[in-house]
């Protein structure tokens, strides 16, 4: 016996409606292509939401990038009284202040000599020129090395990130943070607890599910592993439909081998609870240490492939050129960055705001 069909109204090339049978399997198949349109058109406005409301909040980047600014006010001192005999003088006390700001020699260098270029060539014919080159200079190698800033959420449900991180750069807090916008969009969240070795991050991570009325999958055992607890908690999303989840990992050094291979682990169970995620691998860098990130961020990228960079703490540091570094170093997008202890002071990267901020 033959099994029934269904009809299924559609408009023909004239604009005309009609109608077509289908049968049972074809439509199934075409209501699943339809839900996961809606969802993929869920989590791209989604993360371009979250991106968005970075030009808003601009006033935390001016707050949270003033020890930088700062340090670069040398900038308009240099230029404002510049002319054309004094271009070598002032260009390597630019570069000295780039320096110290950490955007590192080879950036450093590179900005300085397209400037002396373009000043040679009578293409900068003021100093406010020249810092407009500058800038736009230092713009151009966060768009062409970095990429695309907004969060790659995938197309079905549950989104899945991973943080990882080094103890002590503000993985657990970014993660809360992270939770907290959110929840201010609707998302429905699940935290999973997966950093077992320290109950302090548990507990922690249990703080701030309640304080942004999230979800959370903890290890109730004591004794389970975090891929396990990782494992647990996608399949939870997933069968329960949350919007998106969110797994802490346990804090580790770059130079400890045997708790990098973890991470791989926690990667291919996530991937086997549910093929494709996670979405995103966020690594969180301690902006204070400048530089110094540089070596973390290689080794964690060459172990799990990391999606994302989490700059914490950039308030506190005159640092901010690190940013720009990490970006040229690796050409990973720095996803999102820490300007200040508030909750709303995790800001999601926006390059021109960036750079607006940290010039005077």
């Amino acid at each position: 016996m033959a099994s029934p069909s269904h009809v299924l109204p559609f408009l023909s090339p004239t604009g005309a409606a009609s109608s077509v049978r289908v049968s049972p399997g074809r439509r199934a198949g075409l209501l699943r292509c339809a839900a996961a349109a809606g969802q993929a058109g869920f989590f791209t406005r989604l993360g371009r939401l979250i991106k968005e409301k970075a030009k808003s909040d601009v006033e935390k980047l001016f707050s949270g990038f003033s020890k930088t600014r700062e340090n670069l006010s040398v900038v308009d001192e240099l230029l404002t009284y510049w002319n054309l005999a004094d271009t070598d003088r002032v260009l390597d006390e630019l570069e000295e202040a780039l320096l110290v700001s950490d955007f590192g020699p080879k950036i450093s260098f590179k900005i300085v000599d397209t400037l002396r270029e373009e000043i040679r060539d009578g293409k900068l014919k003021s100093g406010a020129e020249i810092k407009a080159a500058l800038k736009r200079c230092i713009l151009q190698l966060l768009t062409s090395k970095g990429g695309n800033s907004e969060l790659n959420l995938g197309f079905r449900k549950p989104a899945v990130i991973m943080i990882v991180g080094v103890n002590g750069g503000g993985k657990t807090t970014s993660l809360g943070k992270l939770a907290h916008r959110f929840k201010n969009e609707g998302v429905k969240v699940l935290m999973a607890a997966g950093d077992t070795f320290r109950a302090a991050a548990r507990d922690q991570l249990e703080v701030w599910a309640e304080r942004t009325g999230s979800e959370i999958v903890i290890d109730n055992d004591k004794k389970a592993q975090p891929p396990a607890v990782l494992s647990q908690a996608v399949k939870r999303g997933k069968r329960e439909g949350f919007d998106v989840v969110l797994c802490d990992t346990s804090g580790r050094l770059h130079t400890n081998y045997g708790l990098m291979e973890e991470l791989v682990s926690c990667k291919k169970v996530i991937a086997k609870a549910l093929p494709g995620a996670p979405n995103e691998i966020l690594l969180v860098l301690d902006g204070t240490t400048g530089l110094n990130m540089l070596q973390q961020a290689r080794e964690f990228n060459d172990v799990v492939g990391v999606t994302g960079f989490i700059l914490t703490k950039l308030d506190g540091t005159a640092r901010g050129g690190c940013v720009v570094s990490v970006v040229d170093e690796l050409g990973i997008p720095v996803k999102f960055i820490g300007v200040g202890e508030g909750v709303e002071d995790l800001q999601p990267f926006d390059a021109e705001a960036f750079v607006e901020a940290i010039f005077p």
